[in-house]
């Protein structure tokens, strides 16, 4: 008693609540589903068997088909045919959505009428055929003896379409700019046809789409054209009338980087240029001429006035020159032949003026009166032409406006001609970014069915359905099957385990060393550190129901304890249903019953046993109420001095459910063992037992697993020990379960 004692000290506390996965660690997951595949494994070879057996027969019965696979490359970029910039769009950003949309082309229904035109497969009965379809002839017509009506004709194709789509397989190889093209049917040949063209219609789609798109573009173009040059004359003729009215000519004109035209200079502004040079000219010849002549006024006045007509007769002609040369220069570019020519012209007609202005400046017979006429008259020309400048100036921002605008509209139509020219050459080309890589030929064998494919998804299946099957069977069997169960559901620590034993349960306790009397031997160790003190002074035993192995487990405790050299009472505590005197071969003609009643001899109604330290206190007559009798007073002051007179007292109990018996006897002693017959009792049956115990403030102490077969023994469920044999337990010879 000291041992353990001290062996529960230095464990601490392992009440019920203090048992913990730690002491007895649940089996590993793997080995809760291969013991769980065991118990089934029955039904299991039988689902797979059934499941294996159908995928053979549906391999043997099913028609063979064929798949033909042909291979297209989709280029993400067209080749630039008329290398020009901007013309094919650069959307390299965008390949995820290009391709995308590519597959669900090769995939549309527009593609699938082409393929069923293209091949004529609503006439054709073997298209039919080779995919299992038998045609209506009310519906379809009579085949290819009688040509079938309009809506005969539309039903076929729309069923030709769907069989094309239900058959056609597109898979993208990753990472490349490949599409296989994969078609399967009952004949090898129709495969290989309806891939190939399946290809070439999608070829051709394509090619349709660009010329329709290139069409559209072109169409669209023109329109834009015509409005842009419309609006283009009506901006140039804004221009020339506002330049018209308001005398605005100019003689020269460049465009900057931006293809702006810049006006360099206007008429007056030539003009007043030229009229300044004259007064300067005229200012010195009357300076010289008053140098030379002084204050005089001679007769040679008339030769330098015939002077003053020549240089106006060169002037004229070079102003009309300039004229001449402003005008041309709208209509063509300062390089033109005529332009130049012209423009060497004036240059020769100043170059006379000049020579002739010299040459009478250098006269002596210029006068100083003429010299400061002219001099005056061309400072009212140079007046007046300042004037107009200014006028010209001030109109030159409207002019502006107008020639910005013609200018806009100019680029706008040069912009788009260009791009009406290039589109008009790409669509002759006929540029395409879909070429064939590898036409489909010919299946030499079936690839489908396949009998190794089958018969694996129908293994694959028959796992499924058999899996289903359990979890199924384990949620309707709520029967605990083993022990690392227990631990899981109730929270609670599994004080052992008892093999199912077709031996007498006395003659299996008489060895010592029989895997029965080691379990039991087992327990009692492992109930020993469910207390600080040790072994429970007192404790009862009861199970959900009846037959689960409580009384055989009761028995077997108290010949354990009573090996250990421990006086042990052995208590019937089932009045109703009593089996402990079956046991111990006793009679009961008194007991428990009878000390409840009144009676207080405990002495003379506790007799000895033949076993070691194993004394017993039978149940006694069977009383009218024993639930009357326990619910008294007594049966605490009972247990209490039988302590007194025995180091333990073991309580058979009676079954929970259904009775209030062991509920009452349990407010009397230490604690509760609750016995679970392996497969036997359900889960809620156990929760609701264990529910009423609570209820009663009984302390449960662990369950022990009784009848376990040899299957649940040999796979991982051990404490220490292993149980290799067949045994079964807990019948009486008369046949009845304890």
């Amino acid at each position: 008693m000291q041992n353990e004692q001290a062996a529960a000290r230095s464990l601490g506390d392992r009440t019920p609540a203090a048992y913990d996965s730690d002491s007895y660690a649940l089996p590993p997951v793997i080995k809760q589903y291969w013991h769980t595949s065991l118990r089934w494994k029955w039904l299991i070879a039988g689902i797979i068997g059934v499941a294996l057996a159908a995928g053979l027969l549906s391999t043997l019965l099913t028609a063979p088909r064929y798949t033909a696979k042909a291979q297209i490359e989709i280029s993400r970029e067209q080749k630039k045919v008329t290398n020009v910039e901007g013309l094919e769009s650069d959307a390299a950003d965008r390949d995820i959505e290009f391709y995308e949309t590519q597959y669900a082309l090769l995939r549309s229904q527009s593609l699938t009428d082409r393929v069923v035109k293209g091949l004529n497969l609503a006439r054709r009965e073997e298209f039919f055929a080779a995919h299992g379809i038998t045609l209506d002839p009310e519906i379809f017509g009579s085949g290819g003896r009688v040509p079938p009506t309009a809506s005969q004709q539309a039903e076929r194709e729309k069923l030709a379409a769907k069989l094309l789509l239900a058959n056609i397989q597109i898979a993208p190889v990753r990472r490349s700019r490949l599409v296989n093209v994969s078609y399967t049917s009952r004949s090898a040949v129709l495969s290989a046809q309806i891939a190939n063209s399946w290809t070439q219609q999608f070829i051709g789609a394509s090619m349709d789409r660009q010329l329709s798109s290139t069409a559209d573009a072109r169409t669209f173009l023109e329109g834009r054209l015509a409005v842009l040059r419309t609006r283009l004359e009506q901006s140039e003729r804004d221009l020339v009338g506002f330049a018209s009215r308001n005398n605005i000519i100019t003689l020269g004109t460049t465009r900057d980087a931006e293809g702006k035209t810049q006006v360099q200079r206007t008429m007056a502004a030539t003009d007043l240029e030229a009229l300044n040079a004259a007064l300067n000219i005229a200012t010195a010849d009357r300076i010289a001429a008053e140098s030379r002549a002084g204050t005089s006024r001679g007769g040679e006045d008339s030769v330098e006035a015939l002077a003053n007509t020549t240089i106006a007769q060169l002037r004229q002609k070079r102003a009309e020159a300039a004229a001449e040369y402003a005008k041309m220069l709208v209509r063509f570019e300062p390089d033109y032949p005529a332009v130049k020519a012209l423009r060497g012209q004036i240059t020769a007609l100043d170059d006379s003026i000049a020579r002739e202005t010299s040459r009478v400046a250098s006269s002596r017979m210029m006068t100083y009166r003429e010299a400061v006429g002219r001099e005056a008259d061309l400072k009212r020309q140079v007046g007046g032409l300042k004037a107009r400048l200014d006028d010209e100036q001030r109109s030159s921002i409207q002019y502006n406006i107008f020639q910005r605008e013609a200018d806009t509209n100019r680029e706008l139509y040069d912009a788009l001609l260009q791009r009406y020219k290039e589109i008009g050459v790409a669509g002759m080309v006929g540029v395409n970014n879909i070429v064939i890589v590898d036409r489909a030929s010919i299946p030499d064998r079936p690839s489908a069915p396949s009998l190794a494919r089958n018969m694996a998804l129908a293994l694959v299946v028959g796992l499924g359905l058999a899996v289903i099957a359990i979890l199924a069977l384990e949620q309707i069997d709520e029967g605990v099957s083993h022990p690392g169960q227990i631990q899981q559901l109730f929270q609670l620590p599994t004080l052992g385990h008892v093999p199912l034993t077709d031996l007498e349960v006395v003659a299996s306790m008489d060895d010592p060393k029989s895997y029965f009397s080691e379990a039991y031997f087992t327990i009692r160790s492992n109930l020993a550190f469910t207390t600080d003190h040790g072994l429970p002074r007192s404790f009862i035993v009861t199970s959900t129901r009846p037959a689960e192995g409580k009384s055989t487990t009761s028995y077997a405790l108290a010949r354990i304890i009573g090996r250990t050299g421990k006086n042990v009472l052995l208590m019937d505590g089932d009045m109703r249903s009593p089996d402990v005197h079956h046991l111990i071969e006793m009679p009961n003609t008194a007991g428990l019953s009878n000390l409840l009643a009144g009676d207080d001899n405990v002495g003379a109604l506790i007799r000895p046993t033949k076993y070691k330290g194993v004394s017993v206190l039978t149940s006694g007559p069977t009383p009218p109420s024993a639930a009357e009798l326990l619910s008294s007073d007594r049966i605490k002051a009972l247990v209490a001095e039988l302590q007194t007179m025995f180091d333990h007292v073991v309580i058979d109990a009676p079954p929970i459910l259904g009775l209030s018996d062991a509920p009452l006897l349990g407010r009397a002693v230490e604690g509760a063992v609750l016995v679970i017959q392996a497969e036997g009792a359900a889960v809620r049956g156990i929760r609701a037992a264990l529910a009423r115990l609570r209820m009663g403030n009984t302390p449960v102490f662990g369950t022990v697993l009784t009848k376990l077969k040899a299957s649940e023994l040999a796979y991982g469920y051990g404490y220490g020990y292993g149980y290799g044999y067949g045994y079964g337990y807990g019948e009486r010879a008369d046949g009845q379960a304890a």
